[in-house]
């Protein structure tokens, strides 16, 4: 007998034919069931807690204390958990940073929502400081906008790691007369 006859080449080719269908078979999966797909952040509402106005028009000051329960959740379609890192919500009136309130560390499980109830009260120096509160408040709105981004890492496979970074903008307006949150409009983004 021969060495290197063909039962040993039959082996070696069936045995490559072997690994290369499984290579193939797990980048398919890969590339298509496993893919990274964009988790979505969504603020479900905003509700007034508590408003304490009160106005000093001999010092045109206004005494303010507001304060905000915000429900916002997190869906993650991936077929995989999403892993996310330490983050913060924010609430801006005029663009100025008015309060926040910081959202731990944690995992979403595949195609779960998880909630979160996030309770914003308002840092009032800060608000206070600002000229446009005065005028605001004596028209009987006051427009304010949260902002939550949860940045993390969804991974695939246990050895293909995709950096995920979503993030929610709303746009609110809050009814001082009667205490309640007007309209509101929120944005989505969601980057991989």
């Amino acid at each position: 007998m021969k060495v290197g006859s063909g039962k040993g080449r039959k082996v070696c080719i069936t045995l490559t034919a072997v690994v290369i269908a499984i290579i193939l078979l797990i980048v398919i999966l890969a590339l298509t069931v496993f893919k990274a797909k964009h988790p979505v952040t969504t603020v479900d509402s905003v509700k007034l807690e508590d408003l304490h106005v009160s106005l000093d028009i001999a010092k045109l000051r206004v005494d303010l204390n507001v304060t905000l329960d915000v429900d916002v959740s997190v869906k993650n379609p991936n077929k995989v958990g999403f892993k996310y890192s330490d983050s913060t919500a924010h609430l801006n009136y005029r663009g100025q940073l008015i309060g926040e309130v910081p959202l731990p560390a944690g995992e979403i499980s595949s195609s779960e929502t998880k909630g979160f109830n996030l309770t914003l009260t308002i840092m009032a120096d800060r608000l206070l400081s600002n000229s446009q509160v005065f005028s605001d408040i004596t028209s009987g709105t006051l427009p304010l906008n949260t902002f939550v981004r949860i940045s993390g890492k969804v991974s695939i496979m246990g050895f293909i790691k995709v950096h995920v970074v979503s993030s929610s903008s709303c746009d609110l307006v809050i009814n001082v007369s009667n205490r309640t949150v007007g309209s509101q409009e929120c944005q989505y983004k969601t980057k991989l």
